[in-house]
């Protein structure tokens, strides 16, 4: 330990022996007083290990933390300024729950002792119970009042943090407990202790009757959200896909299945039409992806027919919010099963061996309902690649092209794409064809560059190449973001997705004009970055990144990447500025 001989142990210490017992490798921060005690202790005591990063807004901190547990499954810590830094925190910790990002969220107050206060700030940046601020999304926080309650809720938030449905806990130090001197033996956590309960089993009657379900449906298909995240979740989807030849709809909130494999129907909207039967495998979200949306009347369509059957395995209502509607409109399921999709699937995928097995008719259905989707897969790659001829050597870069031109430069590299998807266009022409390739898509404005941090940081010192889409508007809210990932050597690849606006917003003001009969041709106002338009390139190389662009010329972008390429497999952050068309 980095102490002085004769140094006396700290109550703040004993938040390191844990951190350390529980294998955090690093935490992400903004500088506060209200942890000074505790800082102390990780780079004295606790020799930087884990290693502090240093951010420049608290958004950025958890939004590091997120990616870096779609990466890899593991909790990063964070720690937040008292009540200031995690108001700064809120909507980053929010994300991070709707999304299932376990991340051991650690904050710190005032003294709870009025006399040991100093006078305004610790007043002014202190609450009764600041773990409030954001209990109605995160699985659990608590503030203990003494260095004995340190150990115990360090456990329970731990445990509750990793069982799933995974997410954010907040656990709150108050600043004079970490600063006062150690007094008093503890009990610290059992070497041969277990650290969060095992998975949940699903019932093997009702997995049964799903599986003949799926066996006898004419359409059916498989909807799966999350079960990518979950331990094999790629390989055994892919198993069950191909034991009982069903198709697979990927919503891409993880990756749960090859897009280039025979039996992947994803955004296959024609095959929907004639579905009968939906597996949703760990979905919150079964609307967007089977129903059609009118945005302008609001209006929601199925795009499956009447009569159409749907089965779940998951979660359900575990964890579901009283506050947060991120669970959104309930589906009626015919079939229900809670449990884990990593123990489900695989216990699925047995029970229709042995039916086939037993049954040469059943299995030479199958073989023929395979066959046919995968004729119909390969009918939607080739619309994927004429839809893509589109605007192809047009300026600004089309999209298209622009996901065709980055894939060219990393194809034959270990890669991996952090976030967006490019409005989908990676799925459509890239090959995600292992379980890494991608963390999941975007979450919304002011998401992206942290998350991507955080999934360059996971693949820190392997060969793996991150790379990340990176639309103008998110980055705008967090471009001290490409400070830290500069100072801490984090190697991550941004292309930029420019549009120099925020259109998403604009394409909504558009039809709020159309509908209204107004002037469509101001909805640009409060929506465009233009006059001045940013200078991305610019901003990377004063951050200490590798920086070029604006880039116009479709034929200028892949060498572009690839000097940025070059750069990264130093070791040093890089980015490209690209300009696409709004549309």
């Amino acid at each position: 330990m980095a102490v002085k001989k004769g140094y006396k142990k700290q109550q703040s210490d004993v938040i390191v022996d844990l951190l350390k017992h529980y294998g955090i490798k690093h935490i992400s921060m903004n500088p506060g007083a209200s942890f000074r005690g505790l800082h102390d202790s990780l780079v004295n005591y606790g020799e930087n290990d884990p290693e502090l990063l240093l951010c420049q807004h608290e958004e950025i901190a958890v939004q590091m933390a997120h990616g870096y547990a779609r990466a890899t499954g593991k909790p990063m810590g964070v720690i937040l300024h008292n009540l200031v830094g995690l108001l700064h925190a809120q909507m980053a910790i929010y994300y991070a729950y709707i999304d299932r990002a376990p991340i051991f969220i650690m904050g710190a107050t005032g003294p709870m002792h009025e006399g040991k206060r100093r006078p305004h700030i610790d007043w002014s940046h202190s609450a009764l119970v600041q773990g409030e601020a954001v209990r109605n999304y995160t699985k659990w926080d608590y503030q203990p009042t003494a260095i004995e309650g340190v150990p115990d809720s360090f456990m329970r938030a731990y445990s509750a943090m990793m069982t799933q449905p995974q997410g954010p806990i907040y656990m709150c130090y108050d600043a004079w407990l970490q600063e006062e001197p150690l007094k008093t033996d503890l009990d610290m956590p059992p070497a041969d202790m277990a650290w969060e309960p095992a998975r949940m089993a699903g019932d093997p009657v009702v997995l049964e009757q799903m599986v003949d379900k799926l066996l006898s449906a004419e359409n059916p298909m498989i909807l799966a959200q999350y079960s990518g995240r979950h331990p094999g979740g790629f390989e055994k989807l892919v198993a069950l896909a191909e034991t009982i030849g069903v198709p697979v709809w990927d919503t891409a909130d993880s990756l749960c299945f090859p897009n280039r494999h025979p039996l992947c129907l994803s955004m296959d909207k024609k095959y929907l039409k004639s579905t009968d039967l939906v597996l949703g495998m760990d979905v919150r979200d079964w609307e967007k992806p089977t129903h059609a949306l009118e945005s302008r009347t609001r209006v929601v369509t199925p795009l499956v027919p009447d009569g159409c059957e749907w089965l779940e395995v998951g979660f359900g209502e575990i964890g579901m919010s009283a506050w947060s509607l991120d669970y959104g409109r309930f589906q009626p399921k015919v079939l229900s099963a809670l449990a884990d999709p990593s123990l489900a699937m695989p216990e699925m995928t047995d029970i229709a061996r042995r039916k086939l097995d037993a049954d040469k008719d059943l299995a030479a259905k199958i073989d023929a309902r395979k066959a046919r989707i995968g004729k119909r897969h390969d009918e939607l790659m080739a619309e994927f690649q004429e839809e893509a001829k589109e605007g192809w050597d047009g300026e600004p870069v089309a999209l298209a092209r622009l996901a065709n031109e980055v894939w060219s430069v990393i194809k034959d590299e270990d890669w991996v794409l952090a976030t967006g998807t490019l409005r989908q266009w990676t799925k459509k022409l890239w090959d995600f064809d292992k379980p890494y390739r991608h963390g999941g898509k975007s979450l919304g404005t002011s998401t992206q560059i942290g998350m991507s941090l955080g999934v360059a940081l996971a693949y820190k010192d392997t060969e793996k190449v991150v790379v990340t889409l990176q639309p103008d508007g998110d980055l705008m809210y967090d471009a001290g973001a490409l400070w830290t990932a500069a100072k801490h050597k984090i190697p991550l690849l941004i292309v930029m997705f420019n549009n120099r606006a925020y259109y998403n917003d604009w394409e909504h003001q558009i039809r709020m004009a159309k509908h209204r009969g107004t002037d469509e041709s101001l909805a640009y106002l409060g929506m465009d970055l233009y006059g001045p338009e940013p200078d991305f390139g610019a901003m990377a190389r004063s951050m200490g990144m590798y920086g070029e662009g604006p880039i116009t010329d479709p034929n200028e972008v892949a060498p572009a990447v690839r000097r940025a390429l070059a750069e990264v497999k130093t070791g040093r952050p890089a980015l490209v500025d690209v300009i696409t068309p709004h549309r």
